[in-house]
């Protein structure tokens, strides 16, 4: 496609966007009036890939999870320069948005959503023969498992955390499944939205290629759908279900990164194409939300209790994060090869996660043999001896702080609070601003993001309870 049709494309899909899902004016203002009949309305598998290789919209991942986490703080300095939205969610008060109105951290996956349905749906009229089934399936593939990506990563923020017990009555997210902007969604329950986002990956792992390539990390695959799937299983605390699909990633996709052949100090020590990416996002990177993550930790440190569990051995530690003092690290470069954190997928996580399942129930020599080849490959050569564990809740506890040292600053962090509070953790936050103390107790409603001001007010749907 050349650029003045894509071009084109864009500014079509700019007006619904804008006039009826991301908020920025009323719907009307789109409804009453048709595009202008000179721009290109996408009709081609060449134009629907294009629509999905828009990285600057579909590769990006909300950022309020990880500022709201106990991954960091901020100085006193920096505390009052970082806006309203930011302060308010550092400290988790329970009105957040302070009466501002439409946030990125719902509105960018809502455009992945609606640029989803845009190709699934155009997708029906593409006639498809021997010459061309195999892209459209790649397509389609790809638009499912963009879709699911985004529902998952609303529904860490605003929506309650996964629980057999009450999912089937708890509001979920809006499952918008057309491109139709006229037609109105409610909230669905929790059972339906991971319903939906599950079944769309199980789609997705059936039509997608079985190879990642690395010109194209930006695209999923069937690794980066099966992987998807264990994350959201682990997230729901379905073990067994995330466990299978652990396994299906790692026999085809098993490499791990010698941290041995970085350079520890390099301003981005890790390639955007690295070995273990299975699918290439990052925090949304035109926002104050994800900024103060990236630009501002000159200002803003990472956790001395997270710092203080690394060995001095574990070379993590040197390519993770710079050091400003004594005591003081802020964020490295990471796998999206910027300065903003990686929201992607790696194979890092795979074997974490399959590790977590295995040590859930009672095998922990499956536990530890992943673990140690995970950190084998993460200590200086020749420093790591192994892990060995006296019992199944040591196993456990080993390959979680582990996961949560690996993990870090990967919009992670929040979804494992909420599931973990929920298997009776207890982990209480804290932060201290200006000789002020706040906290979030383990399961406190604040774990649910209240919903953005415009879109309460331009869809009518109830916002999450926080007091």
């Amino acid at each position: 496609m050349n650029k003045s049709n894509w071009s084109s494309i864009v500014g079509w899909l700019v007006l619904a966007l804008t006039g009826g899902f991301a908020g920025s004016c009323h719907k009307q203002d789109f409804l009453g009036k048709n595009p202008n009949s000179t721009l290109i309305v996408p009709t081609t598998l060449s134009d629907f890939q294009s629509l999905l290789d828009n990285d600057q919209v579909m590769n990006q991942v909300p950022a309020l999870g990880d500022l709201s986490a106990d991954n960091y703080y901020m100085s006193d300095d920096l505390w009052p320069t970082v806006g309203t939205r930011v302060e308010n969610a550092y400290i988790w008060k329970p009105d957040i948005f302070g009466g501002q109105g439409s946030d990125e951290d719902w509105n960018i996956p809502y455009q992945q959503v609606y640029y989803a349905n845009v190709v699934l749906d155009g997708l029906e009229k593409v006639k498809t023969d021997n010459s061309n089934l195999a892209t459209w399936n790649n397509v389609k593939g790809q638009a499912l498992f963009t879709r699911a990506f985004a529902f998952y990563n609303i529904a860490q923020l605003f929506a309650p955390t996964y629980d057999d017990d009450s999912a089937s009555m708890d509001a979920g997210i809006p499952l918008r499944l057309t491109e139709d902007v006229q037609t109105q969604v409610g909230r669905s329950t929790v059972k339906q939205t991971y319903d939906q986002i599950t079944g769309d990956l199980r789609i997705a792992a059936g039509l997608l290629p079985s190879r990642v390539l690395m010109t194209y990390v930006n695209r999923a695959t069937r690794p980066a759908a099966q992987a998807m799937l264990a994350r959201v299983y682990l997230s729901m605390r379905k073990y067994d279900s995330a466990k299978m699909y652990t396994d299906s990633v790692l026999v085809s996709n098993p490499s791990l990164l010698n941290y041995n052949t970085l350079a520890p100090g390099a301003i981005f020590p890790f390639s955007r194409q690295n070995a273990e990416i299975l699918y290439q996002a990052t925090f949304v990177n035109y926002t104050t939300n994800s900024q103060v993550l990236a630009y501002g930790f000159s200002n803003c440190f990472v956790d001395t209790n997270l710092i203080h569990s690394y060995d001095s051995n574990d070379l993590r530690l040197a390519l993770y994060y710079v050091r400003y003092g004594t005591d003081s690290l802020g964020l490295n470069g990471s796998y999206a090869g910027s300065i903003f954190p990686f929201g992607g997928i790696a194979t890092d996580e795979v074997y974490l996660i399959r590790a977590e399942c295995e040590a859930m129930s009672g095998d922990t020599s499956a536990a530890k043999s992943d673990l140690n080849n995970l950190l084998i490959n993460r200590w200086k050569m020749g420093k790591f001896t192994g892990i060995t564990f006296g019992s199944s809740q040591a196993a456990l506890d080993s390959v979680r702080l582990e996961r949560r040292k690996e993990l870090t600053f990967r919009n992670l962090r929040w979804t494992d609070l909420r599931r973990l509070n929920k298997e009776n953790a207890s982990i209480l936050l804290t932060r201290k601003i200006n000789g002020s103390v706040y906290t979030l107790a383990p399961n406190d409603k604040r774990y649910v993001l209240p919903i953005p001001p415009d879109v309460l007010r331009l869809s009518g749907i109830a916002d999450n309870p926080r007091q």
